[in-house]
């Protein structure tokens, strides 16, 4: 079902696998957000300077980095984003621990559309 109200919110979906960030950004569109999409890393830095998001939805491990050093990194450019990792908390104890220290929310998929877009919305809404 298409939502038919407006969202101003601007969401960076930054994932290797170009048809989950084609679903990812159909789901959210209908929702009504702005959705920036990418899987390179030079691409989603010239995005955030272009036009800061508020939500940056990563992958744990994305191309050539891992997901965790993207999202801290592009953190740095745009403080105040949110961060929701979409993949199940890494099997490395450090790192989920560092998840949790940089206060990045994890998603697991499979997820159901409307699933993603209710734990989009509670992440804009805190």
């Amino acid at each position: 079902m298409m939502s038919t109200q407006t969202n101003l919110s601007t969401i960076l979906v930054f994932h290797s696998a170009r048809v989950v960030r084609t679903v990812i950004r159909e789901i959210l569109e209908r929702e009504g957000y702005v959705v920036r999409a990418t899987g390179d890393l030079g691409i989603a830095v010239d995005m955030v300077r272009e036009s800061p998001p508020d939500l940056l939805i990563i992958d744990v491990y994305v191309a050539d980095i891992d997901g965790h050093d993207a999202a801290v990194y592009l953190s740095q450019k745009v403080p105040n984003m949110l961060v929701l990792m979409v993949a199940g908390l890494p099997d490395d104890q450090r790192i989920a621990l560092e998840m949790v220290d940089e206060h990045f929310d994890v998603f697991p998929p499979p997820f159901p559309p409307a699933e993603l877009a209710a734990k989009v919305k509670e992440l804009l809404e805190k």
